[in-house]
């Protein structure tokens, strides 16, 4: 596993947020939980106006995806498979986001 791999996400909401971004440092493997963060189908998400800064947004296989940053969450490291693709090279938006969720800047 590696921190900024998204993962096809297993649960039950996955119609509508198909996959799940690891955000977890490398150095904590050995925990059997990960940090992760959604992706939400811009197709399904309500026109609302959001911070871009909180949610950016990624392409993914030619579709768009909200990181639902406030919905961050554990799950069980068993549950993501193989990675679908990585966002490392969008590393700096990804920890921009935290950072605001978190500290408030």
């Amino acid at each position: 596993m590696a921190r900024f791999d998204v993962y096809a996400n297993p649960g039950s909401h996955a119609a509508t947020t198909p996959y799940l971004l690891d955000v977890q440092s490398d150095l904590l493997d050995g925990l059997d939980s990960r940090m992760v963060v959604p992706l939400r189908s811009l197709k399904t998400f309500p026109k609302v106006k959001l911070s871009s800064r909180l949610t950016p947004i990624f392409t993914i296989e030619g579709e768009d995806f909200l990181l639902e940053t406030p919905k961050m969450g554990a799950v069980p490291q068993r549950l993501l498979k193989a990675p679908v693709t990585s966002l490392t090279q969008q590393q700096d938006q990804i920890m921009a986001a935290l950072d605001f969720l978190f500290q408030g800047y």
